[in-house]
Parts: structure tokens; C-alpha cells; sequence
């Protein structure tokens, strides 16, 4: 097991409250002639070096700010890979600000299709090598994220794709519901939730949609596929009565998206979730713990990011993380 793993293995679950101050933020890097390198801003009004982050806007969820303050800050659109870290400091009015990180790569195309000028907030952006950021960061909590992300490139698991499982949002009641089980649809408060994933669900590059055949399943992605106008793939092999009747259609699911190395989503039932995230260790070799314990164990419409390596299969689970809908 890297250090990587064993300092991200536990899933990541946010506790919001009114005392702290939520913002997020990315180590944006690239390679230029095969050697990394980081993007720092220089901030005008503090006159300072840091990395790009900004508070949570009202009704957003913390991977979503990232990937919008990276773009405002940088004019570069990324998508998040592992999380690098959580910084945590106190505001001059004594409030707590909390600040989460996670590496994202900065693509040819994103960095060409850059709309950054000089501005009243960001002076200038600057790429540099990890080395040359410690001496240049202005901050020791930037320091603390960037060693986290040292530790990544060190590892080789710098670069990841997500495999995101995904429970159906809230649902009507078993008791409220005359028909099938598998037809049950869910709720207004069910549907709200479904449209307020899809932001945090984009932030991670999802690209592939599958999910169980049961209609609330299907309703709780339907407005992820519309935005990425994609086609969502159903099936009854990761549904409530399939995985109580045999594990092996679980398995074959799990190790196709496994081995795709493509970002996906899988959306399914809280009593499948646990052998959702079970399969995917199992595919990857990773021993497994209280860690996919506890990223099984979702809220409705909540979802957990699994981070697995594209360069390194061997790896196994890079990170956990878990990620509650507010609504």
C-alpha cells in the first residue's frame, strides 16, 4: 500500500455547520515536455501566491466549487481527480474557513481554450515545477496541500479515473406505492435531488451512466444523462432482486467498468451498495476495511468517488470519498 492510499483510504464526508466557512479549491497541474507542473495565482488585493479555491455559492456542493473557482480564477476547465487534502484556518472575523483540494489536470485543450486575462482579483497565473511552489506559496497550509500531492506524483498515482457509485435519490415509500417494487418513483423532494447531483457528478468527468433498471434508479440519473447528452445503459444485474439472487451478474458489472479505465457512474440500491463497493476492491486487489464500510453506508442520492489509478492497475483504490446532497 502506498502512502497515498493509506493517508486517503477512509471516505470523506463533510459536516457542514454555520461556524466554519466552506471553500474549494484544485492543485492544478500538467506536463510540459514530460515534466509536471504546477499553476499557481497571484492574487492582487493580498498581494499574495496561493493556489486557486473559493467559497461554496449557495446551494453547491463542494467538487462543483472547485471546478468553478479553478475556471473563474484560471479561465481553465478541468475535472477532479484524487482529493489532495482539507486546509483549515481562521478568518479575521474568528470563523473557521475549510478549504478542500484535489488534483486536477489541466488538458492541451483546456489550457488552448483558457479565457484568463489580468484581473482586479488574479494579477497573474504561473506554471511552475512542485519544487519551485514550496519556495514560492505564501501560505504554510498551501504547503501541507502540496506535500499531499507530492506524495501522489512520488507514488505514480497521480493520474485517476472514477468509478462513482451511487445511491437513488429519495423514493416514495414502500407502503404509499400499490405496484411493483422495481416501479416505484420517487419523490418531489427525490426528484430535487437528482438535479442538484449532476454539477458535483460533472466535476468528476463522468462520462458513462449505469444504472439499475428500477424506475427510481433510472429517474435519479435521468437529468446527468440530459446534461451530458448521453445514453444511460439499465440493467437488471445491478438491481435490488438481482443481487439477492446471484452476486455474479454484480461482479461482471463492476469489472467491465473496472477495466474500462473511463469515468463512470453506477447508480443503484442502499443493499447493493455494499457489494458495489466490495467488487470494485476485489477487481483492483485492494484489501479491504472499515473504509468501504463506510462509503457504502449512503443517504439517498448521495454518492462515493472511487479513485482508482490509469497508469498503475496495481495500485488498487487510491481514495475514498463521499459526497451528501444538501437537499
Amino acid at each position: 500500500m502506498t502512502r497515498a492510499q493509506a493517508q486517503s483510504k477512509d471516505a470523506t464526508r463533510s459536516k457542514w455547520t454555520d461556524k466554519a466557512v466552506y471553500a474549494a479549491g484544485a492543485v492544478v497541474w500538467r506536463l510540459v515536455d514530460g515534466k509536471l507542473r504546477v499553476l499557481l495565482i497571484h492574487r492582487t488585493k493580498y498581494r499574495d501566491i496561493t493556489l486557486p479555491k473559493g467559497k461554496v455559492d449557495p446551494g453547491e456542493m463542494l467538487a462543483e466549487t472547485a471546478v468553478r473557482e479553478v475556471h473563474e480564477e484560471t479561465g481553465i476547465r478541468v475535472t477532479l481527480g484524487v482529493p489532495v487534502g482539507v486546509s483549515r484556518y481562521h478568518l479575521p472575523s474568528s470563523k473557521q474557513k475549510v478549504v478542500h483540494y484535489w488534483a486536477a489536470e489541466a488538458t492541451a485543450d483546456a489550457i488552448r481554450e483558457s479565457t484568463f486575462v489580468p484581473n482586479r482579483e488574479i494579477a497573474a497565473v504561473e506554471w511552475v515545477s512542485v519544487s519551485k511552489a514550496r519556495s514560492r506559496l505564501s501560505y504554510p497550509v498551501d504547503l501541507e496541500i502540496l506535500d499531499f500531492f507530492a506524495n501522489l506524483v512520488d507514488d505514480g498515482v497521480l493520474r485517476t479515473f472514477p468509478v462513482i457509485a451511487l445511491r437513488h435519490a429519495k423514493a416514495l415509500s414502500r407502503s404509499d406505492w400499490d405496484g411493483a417494487d422495481a416501479a416505484r418513483p420517487l419523490t418531489d423532494r427525490g426528484l430535487r435531488q437528482a438535479e442538484s447531483i449532476v454539477g458535483p457528478l460533472r466535476a468528476f468527468g463522468v462520462r458513462r451512466i449505469v444504472t439499475s433498471d428500477a424506475v427510481r434508479c433510472v429517474q435519479t440519473v435521468k437529468p446527468l444523462a440530459k446534461a451530458l447528452d448521453r445514453k444511460t445503459v439499465k440493467t437488471p444485474k445491478i438491481s435490488q432482486d438481482a443481487w439477492e439472487d446471484d452476486e455474479d451478474d454484480l461482479r461482471s458489472v463492476i469489472g467491465r467498468r473496472v477495466r474500462s479505465g473511463k469515468p463512470a457512474v453506477i447508480c443503484s440500491h442502499g443493499p447493493v451498495l455494499p457489494g458495489i463497493l466490495s467488487e470494485i476492491a476485489l477487481a483492483t486487489g485492494t484489501i479491504q476495511g472499515s473504509y468501504v464500510a463506510a462509503a457504502a453506508d449512503l443517504e439517498p442520492a448521495a454518492f462515493s468517488v472511487v479513485h482508482l489509478s490509469a497508469t498503475n492497475p496495481g495500485s488498487g483504490i487510491i481514495a475514498i470519498e463521499t459526497h451528501i446532497p444538501k437537499v
